[in-house]
């Protein structure tokens, strides 16, 4: 079954954005996928996905829960992240946004959080 978050004109001009950043994954990203493909946790996760006109870094379609990596490039848009949040919770979505320095210090502690939301979700 496909899941479509974008329309087809929206998702042709993301569809690069989305292999960029799949095949470019920074060393959270790499770390959270690890943990949650081939559904480890009990639920399949999709990586650099479009929904709407973004494209978020993890997401379980059947939970409605999309996880966010913020590196340093999200340090001067938490305007902007706020909005994008606003937007996809409108939507159905529970946003939880984790730091790069939270994921490389302790996975252990992001994962069991990701465990718990997907338990109340």
């Amino acid at each position: 079954m496909r899941y479509i978050f974008s329309d087809s004109k929206t998702w042709y001009n993301l569809k690069s954005y989305v292999r960029k950043n799949r095949n470019n994954p920074t060393n959270a990203e790499k770390i959270i996928w690890e943990n949650v493909r081939k559904n480890q946790l009990g639920y399949r996760f999709r990586r650099q996905h479009a929904v709407y006109h973004f494209i978020v870094d993890f997401i379980c379609i059947e939970k409605k829960l999309i996880i966010e990596i913020d590196g340093v490039s999200h340090e001067n848009k938490k305007d902007d992240d706020d909005e994008r949040e606003k937007i996809l919770t409108e939507m159905g979505f529970k946003v939880i946004r984790f730091s790069n320095d939270e994921v490389l210090g302790n996975c252990n502690k992001v994962i069991k959080r990701i465990k718990d939301i997907l338990a109340k979700q």
